[in-house]
C-alpha cells in the first residue's frame, strides 16, 4: 500500500489528543516491555554538527506489548538538538518521527516530534514518581527553566498532589517569570529549592554538576532529565552513590555524564521496577538519571496517532471538531 502523500500529523493536533494519563501508562508499558527483552533497537546514534554546538540523532526501535490499542509499534525519529538555540524562538530539540506498520512494513504517518520529546521525558519521570511515591501531598523543586520545567510540572502534577512548587534557573530574568507562570515559589539559589523537598527535577543544559547529594533528603526521589551530551553532568558523585536507576543499562553507559563521569553503579532499570523483577529499597534515595530512547517515542507517537485518528472518526461528516 503506497501514498501519493503520507500523512503528516502536526504538533498542534498532538497537543489536542495526547494526555497525561494515557501517555504515562503508555511510557510505564513501553518501558517494562524493553526489560522484559519485547523492544528491538540500538542505542541512539549521535552524529555531531561540524562548527556548532549540536548534534543530529537517529533512534529506530521496535516494540510488542507496549499498551495501546495497536501493542506494537515500529519506526524512527530523527532529531536535531541545537543549543544555541536556546532563548531563541526557534526550539532546541525538533524531530520527525516515522511510524510504520509492525505487521506489513507500510508506512503509516510522519509526526512533528517536537512536543512528542517534550512530553514523553516529562512522563517518563511522572512513571518513575507514580511507582515510588505515596499519594500524600508532595513538594517538588525543579531545577531548570526550559520547556521541561513546564512539561514536568504538568506531568507531576497528574501523578501527584504537588503541595509546593519550587524552581531555579541560572538566568534569574528568565527564569522568575517561568515560575510565576507555573504557579511556583523561584529561588536565587539551587540549595534552597533542593532542600527537603520530596522530588527534584534537573531539567538544565549545565555540563557541570547543579546538584550536589548532600542537599538531597533522604528518601527523596530526584529526577535527572537534562541531556548535555555523553560527558556533561547535572549531578554530583555523591547524588550518583545513592539508588541509580535508568530506561536502558547501555544507553546510560553509553550516553549519561552523571552514570559516565561518576562511575557509579545502576541498581536497576525502570522496566524492571515496573515488573516487580527489581525492588528499589524501602527509604532508599533514588536517582532516575534519564537518557531517552526510542521505544519511548514509539509508544508516544503510535499512542497520538491512534487518538488523532480516533479524533477523526468521531467527527461525522458535516459537523464540527
Amino acid at each position: 500500500m503506497g501514498f501519493e502523500r503520507l500523512p503528516f500529523i502536526g504538533e498542534a493536533e498532538i497537543a489536542a489528543v495526547l494526555r497525561w494519563p494515557d501517555l504515562v501508562d503508555a511510557i510505564e508499558a513501553a518501558m517494562t516491555a524493553f526489560s522484559a527483552g519485547r523492544v528491538v533497537q540500538p542505542v541512539r546514534q549521535m552524529l555531531r554538527v561540524p562548527g556548532a554546538a549540536a548534534f543530529m540523532g537517529a533512534m529506530p526501535a521496535i516494540g510488542s506489548g507496549i499498551g495501546g490499542a495497536a501493542e506494537a509499534a515500529m519506526g524512527v525519529k530523527v532529531v536535531t538538538l541545537f543549543q544555541g538555540n536556546a532563548g531563541t524562538d526557534v526550539p532546541t530539540h525538533q524531530a520527525v518521527i516515522l511510524l510504520f506498520d509492525v505487521s506489513n512494513g507500510s508506512p503509516l504517518a510522519v509526526l512533528d516530534g517536537r512536543l512528542i520529546t517534550e512530553m514523553r521525558t516529562a512522563a517518563g519521570t511522572a512513571a518513575i514518581v507514580r511507582k515510588l511515591t505515596s499519594g500524600s501531598p508532595k513538594t517538588a523543586a525543579i531545577l531548570g527553566n526550559g520547556v521541561q520545567a513546564r512539561a514536568h510540572a504538568e506531568a507531576l502534577r497528574a501523578v501527584r498532589e504537588i503541595a509546593g512548587l519550587r524552581l531555579w534557573g541560572r538566568n534569574e530574568a528568565r527564569a522568575r517569570p517561568v515560575a510565576e507562570a507555573l504557579g511556583a515559589v523561584f529561588h536565587t539559589e539551587a540549595e534552597a529549592a533542593v532542600r527537603d523537598a520530596d522530588i527534584v527535577v534537573c531539567a538544565t543544559s549545565a555540563t557541570k554538576p547543579v546538584l550536589k547529594g548532600g542537599w538531597v533528603r533522604e528518601g527523596a526521589l530526584v529526577a535527572s532529565i537534562g541531556w548535555n551530551g555523553p560527558d556533561g553532568r547535572e549531578l554530583d558523585d555523591d547524588a550518583m552513590a545513592h539508588t541509580v536507576l535508568v530506561e536502558s543499562r547501555d544507553a546510560a553507559r553509553d550516553q549519561a555524564g552523571n552514570v559516565r563521569g561518576s562511575g557509579c553503579a545502576i541498581f536497576a532499570e525502570v522496566g524492571e521496577v515496573y515488573a516487580g523483577t527489581k525492588i528499589v529499597p524501602e527509604g532508599a534515595t533514588v536517582i532516575y538519571d534519564s537518557v531517552g530512547i526510542a521505544i519511548q517515542d514509539m509508544a508516544a507517537a503510535r499512542l497520538a496517532f491512534e487518538m488523532a485518528n480516533d479524533r477523526v472518526t468521531a467527527v461525522a461528516p458535516g459537523t464540527c471538531a
